[in-house]
């Protein structure tokens, strides 16, 4: 389960939620925005950057780390990284804090004897998922990360849980319905459509993924049924915005899909591309997808 991308997309849309896991909190954290960075020479990569509003050199730079697999290099990557991008930004901030975020203390770096004085600092915040207690008493962006976390047999009342107490407003039920989806479609890659529509008690359909690629799509076919003046832009438009919609789901479900998988999804007519939309969440394996293929290309 890539939960990385997961935890980066909640920061993405809610940089405010990182401090939700600490005990200091900085009185403006509702300004901070999350990015990523790319130090060079040499090069590293940061995941997870909040940076703060303050342009005068007062503010904290915020290191985050999600980490669910053994990594017994973990301190010496996040350190070199957080000092040299610190060192290379010195003006631009007057202080840095790290966050790691852990499952359980088992999946956590045993080698930490060289970084004690870091990790026993106000400066290091260490967060163990499974320590933060029940899903029910935790803020909804705190719970959506435990949810990653929880086993095939108790993710999906845990789910349909949250579901039900994020009503707070359209918006956030929205945010939140999209990124539970999410986290379930991954955690069940074998299941069908049917399924996980029962399982979560909503539709796909439901969900912004699905509306901002419909949407995308519509907006396409007016814009060219505008421009042409015939109705054969607008078919095209549809066309162009279920090409969108398919590639998007099946991207989520498989990663990136090979070039040529994506030529003959472009290919396939209006008729194919929706049958292919009915059928694609009953894929268990990218073979089922260019299996689907080769039955449904047109000669």
């Amino acid at each position: 389960m890539r939960r990385d991308s997961i935890f980066y997309q909640l920061f993405q849309q809610s940089p405010s939620l990182l401090f939700e896991l600490l005990n200091v909190v900085p009185p403006n954290a509702a300004n901070y925005r999350f990015d990523s960075v790319a130090v060079k020479e040499p090069k590293f990569e940061i995941d997870g950057v909040f940076l703060p509003p303050e342009t005068d050199g007062t503010g904290v730079v915020y290191f985050c780390e999600v980490q669910f697999q053994k990594d017994e290099q973990l301190y010496e990557r996040l350190f070199g990284e957080s000092f040299l991008y610190f060192y290379r930004n010195r003006s631009r901030f007057s202080d840095w804090q790290a966050v790691v975020i852990y499952p359980n203390r088992v999946t956590e770096q045993n080698q930490t004897h060289p970084y004690r004085s870091l990790l026993a600092s106000e400066q290091v915040h260490r967060i163990y998922l499974e320590e933060l207690g029940e899903m029910s008493q935790l803020p909804s962006g705190v719970a959506l990360m435990v949810l990653t976390m929880v086993d095939e047999d108790n993710a999906p009342a845990a789910a349909r849980s949250l579901l039900a107490r994020s009503g707070q407003t359209v918006e956030v039920s929205r945010a939140i319905m999209e990124m539970v989806t999410r986290i379930m479609v991954y955690k069940f890659t074998n299941l069908s459509r049917q399924e996980v529509e029962e399982m979560l008690g909503i539709t796909l359909q439901e969900t912004r993924v699905y509306q901002e690629a419909k949407a995308e799509g519509e907006e396409i076919g007016v814009q060219r049924g505008r421009q042409e003046g015939r109705q054969e832009g607008q078919q095209e438009g549809r066309q162009e915005g279920e090409r969108s919609l398919i590639l998007l789901l099946l991207t989520q479900k498989f990663g990136t899909l090979p070039d040529r998988t994506s030529e003959e999804i472009s290919n396939l007519n209006l008729e194919q591309m929706e049958a292919l939309a009915v059928s694609l969440l009953g894929f268990n394996t990218i073979a089922d997808l260019e299996h689907w293929l080769q039955e449904h290309q047109e000669g």
